[in-house]
């Protein structure tokens, strides 16, 4: 019986999951899940911080800050939260699917457009070495995706009671 190659791989350089992984991983917003705490949390801070400059006039024109400084920070911080959301959400659907294709036994490929996909079989060498990169470079990153809304989601419940008693 002849062995496939691990080399041979008629998905297209650019559709395959290795390749995708690797363009991921150092494209301009996906870069910042692998980068350590403090940076990461700096970045966040900054789409958060560039948030307020739709937020916040719109937390004052509901809440004037002379009048209602507690109100008009607590809208103010939750509507520019809502950028970090959306930023949060896109980073977990773009890891989500590149785990997907790393983790899948089959690469579905398109050779030069919509109406001729095919679908590649890889060899247990390739499934292996992809599910590898999944379990200990991905899963990370999506346990960390998930720890940052999780977080969120409980600054939200804080921000909900704070606004209860103010």
């Amino acid at each position: 019986m002849i062995r496939p190659s691990v080399s041979y791989c008629p998905v297209p350089i650019e559709q395959q999951p290795l390749n995708e992984y690797e363009q991921l991983k150092t494209s301009w917003l996906f870069c910042d899940c692998i980068l350590n705490r403090r940076d990461y949390i700096t970045r966040l801070v900054g789409i958060w911080s560039l948030s307020w400059l739709v937020a916040g006039p719109v937390a004052a024109a509901s809440f004037p800050p002379h009048k209602h400084l507690a109100h008009f920070l607590l809208c103010g911080s939750a509507g520019a939260s809502v950028g970090v959301i959306l930023v949060l959400v896109r980073l977990f659907l773009g890891w989500l699917y590149i785990r997907d294709r790393l983790y899948n036994p089959t690469v579905f490929y398109e050779e030069s457009g919509w109406y001729d996909g095919q679908t590649w079989t890889k060899p247990q060498e390739v499934i292996m070495r992809d599910r590898l990169i999944v379990s200990y470079e991905i899963k990370p990153i999506l346990q960390r995706l998930t720890f940052t809304a999780a977080v969120l989601a409980g600054m939200f419940a804080i921000g909900t009671i704070v606004w209860q008693f103010s």
